[in-house]
């Protein structure tokens, strides 16, 4: 049974459906043939709006794991042979901090169902029973619902459809570069993480590239603008939100109890 055909999911595919047709009829008059690239991009503009409270609370996450570090890290020293009394220590700290190991995850788990529903969107030909006019959509002579690879199979009309999903593919991964350079936080005092594992973990954004290159060209470019949106909500609100900028300061770290 095709997941997409049970009736809340297809009533919700429909739904992500009609709000991309409606968005590319409304822009359709000033971007012409590009219509449906530009509908996910205002698509996730909105979605990006939507979430802005949810990445308000990501960067005050950040700062208050960096206040309470040096606590972590003593938790791990004085408890280092016993790991279940670490891990009930250490939850018992985020919440005595209030503070949620999960909360950088959010953003991203908000949106894979927005992702997901893009990826449906342009691969069904029918949803809830009618024919998918969105598989028409082309984009500078590439169509919205082929993925890169599905591209390098094709025998023919590849180009210029090529070239299109290359730029997107690079300039996500440029986006990705940027963010890494600009939003890779120092480690704070007493931070134990290995610097060999943090260096590696940073290199874990570039699996975005990958994965746009197997999703449809309206999903890629759903993650192309939703990367650079968070570059920049990013690097605002971290502005704005920074404990020593508001204290005129350095923030001073939590002492161990």
């Amino acid at each position: 049974m095709d997941f997409y055909s049970w009736p809340p999911i297809a009533a919700l595919l429909d739904g992500a459906y009609g709000l991309v047709t409606a968005l590319s009829d409304a822009v359709e008059p000033i971007a012409g043939t590009a219509a449906g690239l530009v509908a996910v991009v205002v698509l996730t503009l909105l979605v990006r709006v939507v979430l802005i409270p949810v990445g308000v609370s990501q960067v005050r996450a950040e700062y208050h794991r960096r206040r309470i570090a040096p606590r972590l890290a003593e938790l791990q020293r004085r408890h280092a042979g016993d790991r279940e009394t670490l891990a009930q220590k250490t939850m018992e700290l985020y919440r005595e901090e209030q503070v949620s190991p999960f909360a950088g995850m959010l953003p991203l788990l908000a949106q894979i169902p927005v992702v997901t529903l893009l990826y449906a969107v342009f691969t069904h030909p029918t949803i809830a029973g009618h024919a998918n006019a969105l598989l028409g959509e082309h984009a500078f002579g590439a169509p919205l619902g082929t993925s890169f690879v599905g591209l390098t199979g094709a025998s023919a009309g590849v180009w210029p459809a090529m070239l299109v999903y290359l730029g997107v593919l690079a300039l996500i991964a440029i986006v990705t570069t940027v963010s890494r350079r600009v939003l890779t936080l120092p480690q704070p005092e007493g931070s134990t993480a290995p610097t060999g594992m943090l260096r590696a973990l940073s290199f874990l954004p570039y699996v975005t590239v990958v994965f746009a290159a197997f999703v449809p060209l309206a999903a890629a470019v759903y993650i192309l603008t939703s990367t650079t949106w968070t570059v920049a909500e990013r690097w605002t609100l971290r502005r704005l939100l920074d404990p020593a900028r508001r204290t005129g300061g350095s923030a001073r770290p939590t002492t161990s109890h």
